[in-house]
């Protein structure tokens, strides 16, 4: 290959390369609105990211909220539990202490039926007045 070939290939390429160049400007002068476009599109798509973000964060801390309000009804929900059980413990050894000395179960006892309670009519003379 000579110079005056080599220069010569180089110049065709150059200026193939100068009409791409060119043609690529004009096409991309007539995709200045579609630009413009996809860059509305993204800043949109953007802004409604961060809209949803937000959004769920909130939803979480509202859940979280939640989370620690049952939480706290929940505790004392045991307390209270706890309390009733204790008050039922106790109310049942004050009605063992209470059964040898009532006479209301000794009436009962003594008619010779476990059935019958305070206000059947065989008892009533029975009850202290």
């Amino acid at each position: 290959m000579s110079d005056s070939d080599i220069s010569g290939s180089f110049l065709h390429s150059k200026n193939q390369n100068m009409l791409l160049l060119e043609r690529c400007e004009l096409q991309s002068s007539g995709d200045d609105g579609d630009e413009d476009k996809r860059l509305k599109r993204r800043e949109k798509n953007r802004v409604a990211a961060k809209n949803s973000r937000k959004k769920q964060t909130q939803r979480a801390d509202e859940l979280h909220e939640a989370y620690e309000c049952l939480e706290q009804k929940n505790r004392q929900l045991k307390k209270d539990v706890q309390f009733l059980s204790e008050e039922q413990r106790r109310l049942m050894e004050a009605l063992k202490a209470h059964e040898p000395l009532c006479p209301i179960m000794h009436c009962v006892a003594n008619l010779g039926s476990g059935t019958l309670g305070p206000r059947d009519v065989g008892v009533p003379s029975c009850l202290p007045r």
